[in-house]
């Protein structure tokens, strides 16, 4: 992992030269703010791109089955149970 500023000062360099510390915080406070939001960004586009089509086919063979069940009680008659196995 990279790092993204030294706390240390380096005695060669003189003092005008560095950023002060509440700059390095501000820079810091920034990258890290685009960083949370491309994660974010990263997570939503991920969650549109697989999970929802997966949401969505979950839900239509849902339906599917219902309807199956509901054309087979039609078929069975009212006094048949459905879903049992007919008897031999």
């Amino acid at each position: 992992m990279p790092v993204m500023f030294e706390i240390e000062e380096s005695p060669s360099a003189p003092k005008a030269a560095q950023p002060s510390l509440g700059r390095r915080l501000k820079r810091l406070s920034i990258k890290l703010l685009f960083s949370t939001g491309r994660a974010a960004w990263v997570t939503g586009t991920t969650l549109l791109v697989l999970v929802v089509p997966l949401i969505i086919e979950m839900d239509r063979e849902a339906q599917l089955m219902e309807s199956e069940s509901q054309a087979l009680g039609v078929l069975a008659g009212p006094g048949a149970p459905t879903g049992a196995a007919p008897s031999s």
